[in-house]
This record gives C-alpha cells, sequence and structure tokens, in this order.
C-alpha cells in the first residue's frame, strides 16, 4: 500500500530460482505490461499446479490478520512489477491489497494488464460493502473452477 513493501506469504508453487528464470522465458510471456506469466510455465513444480488453482492464496489471510492485507482489494505487485507502472498505475496502490479483487472474479490472467488496472480503479472509486460481497461471492466458483488461472 503506498509503494511500502512487505512479505506477502503463499505457498510455494515454482521452484526456488523461479525468478533467476524470467529473463530466460521472457519471449513466451503471456501477460502484457509489467506482468509475467505463462500458462504452462515450466518452473511450477507438480504441486504447484493444483496450488495455483487459488489455494496458494490461503496463507495470505496471516497477511490479513497483520494488517497489511484486506480480504478484497488490488492484488499486490512485485516490486520489480511496480518499478515498471505508468504513473496512472500508481492509483491501484492507494488502498490495502486484497487476496481477491475485482480483477479476479472479471477474467483474471485473461485480461490485460492496463484492464487489470482499470478495474481496481474502479474498485477504488466505487467500493462499498455491496460490491466486495459481490465480489467474495463471485470468487468462489472462481476459484473452484480455475477460470483464468496460470
Amino acid at each position: 500500500r503506498n509503494g511500502q513493501t512487505f512479505t506477502c506469504f503463499k505457498f510455494r508453487t515454482m521452484r526456488a530460482d523461479a525468478e533467476s528464470q524470467v529473463h530466460l522465458l521472457r519471449e513466451r510471456n503471456e501477460a502484457s505490461g509489467p506482468l509475467f506469466k505463462m500458462r504452462n510455465d515450466p518452473r511450477r513444480t507438480r504441486v504447484g499446479r493444483i496450488l495455483r488453482r487459488g489455494l496458494d492464496e490461503l496463507p495470505q489471510f496471516w497477511n490479513v490478520l497483520r494488517g497489511e492485507m484486506s480480504v478484497i482489494g488490488p492484488r499486490p505487485g512485485l516490486p520489480s512489477e511496480v518499478s515498471q507502472y505508468e504513473p496512472w498505475h500508481m492509483r491501484r496502490l492507494e488502498v490495502r491489497p486484497g487476496i481477491t479483487g475485482l480483477w479476479q472474479v472479471s477474467g483474471r490472467s485473461d485480461l490485460t494488464f492496463d484492464e487489470m488496472v482499470l478495474l481496481d480503479i474502479y474498485y477504488i472509486e466505487n467500493w462499498s460493502p455491496f460490491l466486495d460481497l459481490r465480489i467474495l461471492v463471485k470468487t468462489i466458483p472462481t476459484v473452484l473452477l480455475g477460470s483464468g488461472a496460470y
């Protein structure tokens, strides 16, 4: 939030050297903007293939209890991603990051980075308890079906 870094808890789904391998896979990136995503990422572990369907975020409830995250809000960006943000992308950092959000229930990895940011800005400008409830209810089938997850 507001550019402050924190340790985000997740189950390990990638090999330990995954970050050092990004430059070797850059041309196979399926995401836009500063994100790096691949449907069949060779850095994933066997167990990681299962966990990446949405279960890898469960440890982030510890971040919520510590006050670093919210259950609903824009997903936290990696420092390497945030360093590539355009000025208008920084709006998504104005609120506490969330475990799930409007982007996750509106297409996830099938959306461009700019579309993700626009959804985050919409969420920030139109927040209400009803919107949070709607996102929470839509998260359940999204995670169970693995829609747009990779």
